[in-house]
């Protein structure tokens, strides 16, 4: 251990050669000195007064690169852990009542097989009860309060405190996991099935982490703009470190840094267990974790030692014990929380140093330090790690907290690999637990095939103090609060510029689309609460006009001499920019886009985020992320740019989006609709501003795909019913001639797909003698589900008719469905079109070349649409069959 060959100097060659030494003399003097520190006291010496010395710059204001990891023992020592300002003895009693209901209240549902699980909180319990007590604010203050991401697996813990509360009752409890009768409780925090309880969903892995840094940064955003005052807000994020091996989990580990997020803390419950074994068996996940965060400039407190550590480290005048706790292994810690003293003494106290030192331990002090002292069980340890965590500024900071999964629940649980599976105790192990929290629960009253839960009294010192506590730190948290603030309508001139068309100039929906969102930032009433998000790819979506005058958002204004300074259209960062460019990604996006679609919520400040994206990476990459936005009731506008699988066709496969208007159609909060022209766009948007922020808004978003591909935009057609139409998903945009003979059809068609479909009526027309009614379908999903609600409608007793097939009731001929999408799009309406049903689509993956030779290849072009229109009216008798072999013969579409 003490070999100074370790520690032998290297001729290797160094950066450091290639800046210039002033004094090599004193440089050598130095290297001599360590050397003898090294060769008369051991390396362990020399390393502690290099980090001594590494400590006492940095603190004395030089600018050092920070070390990556430090020794494995509590990075507040003993000596400057603070007074804790509370009645430790309550607080004991109250986390020993939270740690038996929410182990009753799992296992008796795990009879009927509702599972839930245990673990988890036991191991958490004094990490939430010391925040709880001490540190997370509620919304009775300022009305935004600390938001908490909380650790879905701890949910029974946090149901059992609000339990105490008096925010739950008996019956709730009863009923968790049981919500089909719409009193229960959902088994992870889901705002959406408890909106008065949880604020944000965390149980898909790495989302809740991800969430709570764009969280802390959007509160920082709306105060920089003046939106509300949010300095008094925390936000505190709840994770487990088998968690942390998910990609979101770290994401945006550096952004928090770089934008010194000094209100957002996290919590890593490393009980060194994943779901199925130990995270890291043949390492240290805490030393890893540590240097991960250090190294992406986070403040980083280790909480892992308990008292019972603390005087057995302080004899440790070798460093041995230190030295030793930093070599064992992950894996072989949870063993020794498991074994009996002789075990911990032979694997841990190994050679004569550590074996002196163990010696004046009894067995039951020996087996203690393993199986119970850890630091985040320990509440002062705890206290001492979260106060040091809210006096940090400059950058946030993570509390690594060392615990045992199970602590408490006995042996059968404590440490063991499958004790996530495990969903019940048994009456004995019961009666163990009431032991070990000593709670005055009789014997008679565990006889039964319920376990009871336990309430001290309304009238308790422990439900008093529990509620002083509470009011002292300005109300109940978790608590999710909407408070009606509807938005003023917005002007009618923006919408009037799309609904009278663009005369003889051709322009994208992309391009009408963001010139109707620069239009509305102008308004003086709700201008400011737009929230623009852009990946990157501002101006791949013409938004760079966006730049100088509603500024990009950097909470350190822009301290350089832009490049393009010089040019109208020149880039500005400001401190209250309005724009929010999130670099290449989406995950980040829509996280930001989370927390301002949730700030109605959250801060009691509706706000109008606008996400635009390349399309093909929106819900196919992000789409569990879009799950969680319903979730959490998040209301806004998506945007998908360069939608559909032809349009930007010389990006290739990975770029073609043909899809994903199926993937949201999964979600029932996703609006979707997919316009063709500039006016749809300027009626969807104000039906989805009077429906997201007017006087009775609904929890739901708007999912728009429009295309880079410039058209003719025709003004808003006079017919009446157009509008309706619009909005709930069909409407006829141009009908066939009334008074021509000849055959009949209807063209449905959506988006881009609508230009191809007039080309079409106009070649069966001229060609064929056909004539077709061009129908613009802005949202095959909203047909979708306004024909089912009409049949449930039907179930009910009611008569009710779909829109779709209302509006296509007596329209001669068969239809033809035709999109950019795959057919699976257009089919979603199928069962409720009386007609014959046939469509076209893009399946399949993309490719790169012309639109036109794409279009083509995936015969949805113009020529490609008669053909199948004509297949479809030979088989149903209305023109002859060898007209379709004629028509694929004069179109060229068999070569």
């Amino acid at each position: 251990m003490n070999d100074p060959s370790r520690f032998a100097g290297s001729s290797a060659p160094s950066e450091l050669d290639q800046l210039p030494d002033r004094d090599r003399e004193e440089t050598l003097e130095w290297q001599a000195s360590l050397d003898a520190v090294v060769r008369n006291a051991g390396p362990e010496r020399a390393l502690y007064l290099m980090r001594r010395v590494h400590e006492f710059a940095a603190r004395s204001g030089m600018s050092l690169p920070g070390l990556l990891s430090s020794d494995y023992i509590n990075t507040v020592p003993v000596a400057a852990q603070p007074k804790f300002d509370g009645d430790l003895e309550t607080e004991t009693r109250i986390t020993a009542l939270n740690r038996w209901n929410a182990a009753a209240m799992v296992s008796n549902g795990a009879p009927l097989g509702l599972g839930g699980h245990i673990s988890t909180y036991a191991s958490a319990a004094w990490l939430y009860e010391i925040g709880f007590n001490h540190f997370f604010r509620g919304k009775d203050g300022d009305g935004s309060g600390d938001q908490l991401f909380l650790q879905g697996h701890a949910s029974p813990g946090i149901y059992a405190r609000a339990f105490l509360e008096g925010r739950l009752d008996e019956g709730q409890l009863n009923a968790f996991r049981r919500e089909a009768g719409g009193n229960g409780l959902p088994s992870y925090p889901h705002p959406r099935r408890l909106p008065w309880l949880w604020e944000f969903p965390t149980v898909s892995m790495g989302l809740g982490p991800l969430g709570a840094v764009y969280q802390a940064r959007f509160n920082r955003y709306v105060r920089a703009r003046g939106i509300k005052d949010t300095s008094g807000s925390r936000v505190w994020a709840f994770l487990g470190d088998g968690e942390t091996d998910e990609p979101e989990s770290i994401a945006a580990l550096t952004l928090a840094s770089r934008e010194g997020l000094d209100n957002l803390t996290f919590v890593v419950n490393c009980n060194l267990q994943r779901l199925d074994g130990p995270v890291r068996s043949n390492s240290k996940i805490v030393q890893e974790l540590e240097a991960r965060f250090r190294g992406s400039g986070w403040n980083v407190v280790k909480t892992l030692w308990g008292e019972a550590w603390d005087p057995l480290l302080a004899r440790d005048a070798t460093g041995d014990l230190v030295t030793r706790l930093g070599e064992v292994p992950d894996a072989q810690l949870q063993t020794l929380a498991a074994r009996d003293a002789a075990y911990i003494r032979e694997k841990f106290f190994t050679g004569d140093v550590l074996a002196a030192l163990s010696a004046s331990l009894s067995d039951a002090q020996v087996v203690e330090l393993f199986e119970n002292s850890r630091g985040g069980h320990e509440p002062l340890k705890v206290y001492a790690a979260y106060r040091a965590a809210v006096e940090h500024r400059g950058a946030p900071t993570v509390v690594l907290a060392q615990t045992v999964k199970g602590h408490t629940l006995g042996s059968a649980f404590e440490s063991r690999n499958a004790n996530h599976q495990m969903k019940k105790l048994t009456t004995a192990q019961f009666r163990e637990l009431r032991d070990v929290l000593e709670l005055p629960i009789p014997d008679s009253a565990l006889a039964g095939d319920r376990i009871p839960y336990w309430h001290p009294g309304e009238n308790s010192p422990e439900v008093r103090y529990l509620r002083e506590r509470r009011a002292a730190l300005d109300g109940p948290v978790p608590s999710r609060r909407v408070v009606a603030r509807p938005l003023p309508e917005p002007p009618a001139k923006p919408f009037e510029s799309l609904e009278k068309g663009s005369g003889h100039q051709e322009v994208a929906t992309t391009t009408a689309l963001v010139r109707l969102v620069k239009d509305l930032m102008r308004d003086e009433r709700t201008g400011a609460r737009w929230v623009p998000i852009v990946p990157d790819e501002a101006r791949t979506f013409g938004m760079e006009s966006m730049f100088p005058t509603a500024g990009i958002y950097s909470p350190l204004g822009q301290t350089y001499d832009p490049v393009d300074a010089d040019q109208l259209l020149h880039y500005k960062e400001s401190r209250t920019g309005q724009l929010i460019i999130e670099g290449i990604t989406e995950a980040g996006s829509v996280a930001e886009f989370t927390a301002a679609a949730t700030s109605y919520a959250t801060h009691g400040e509706p706000m109008i985020p606008f996400y635009i994206f390349y399309a093909m990476f929106g819900f196919q990459r992000t789409g569990d992320q879009f799950w969680a936005l319903a979730d959490q009731m998040g209301r806004g506008f998506v945007v998908g740019g360069t939608a559909g699988r032809t349009t930007m066709t010389g990006e290739g496969l990975q770029h073609g989006d043909g899809h994903s208007h199926l993937l949201a159609s999964t979600n029932p909060a996703a609006v979707s609709y997919d316009p063709a022209f500039a006016f749809e766009i300027a009626v969807i948007v104000r039906d989805g501003l009077r429906r997201m922020y007017g006087e009775r808004p609904e929890d739901v978003f708007y999912y728009l795909t429009v295309y880079n591909e410039p058209k003719h935009q025709p003004p808003v057609p006079a017919a009446p019913g157009v509008e309706e139409g619009i909005v709930r998903g069909i409407h006829r945009f141009r009908p066939a001639e009334p008074t021509a003979a000849g055959p009949r059809l209807q063209l449905l068609s959506s988006g881009t797909a609508v230009h191809w479909a007039l080309r079409a009526q106009e070649l069966l027309a001229a060609d064929w003698n056909v004539h077709a009614d061009v129908w613009s379908v802005t949202s095959w999903t909203e047909l979708r589900r306004d024909a089912m609600r009409a049949d449930a409608a039907r179930m009910r007793g009611e008569e009710r008719t779909p829109y779709v097939t209302a509006a296509l009731a007596g329209a001669p001929g068969p239809v033809l469905a035709v999109s950019d999408w795959m057919r699976q799009v257009p089919d979603q309406i199928s069962q409720w079109v009386e007609q014959d049903y046939y469509s076209l689509g893009t399946d399949g993956f993309g490719l790169s070349d012309t639109r036109e030779d794409v279009r083509r290849y995936f015969e949805v072009d113009a020529e490609s649409i008669v053909v199948t229109a004509l297949d479809r009216l030979a088989r149903a008798g209305q023109v002859a069959p060898s007209s379709v072999a004629r028509a694929r013969e004069r179109y060229g579409l068999d070569r």
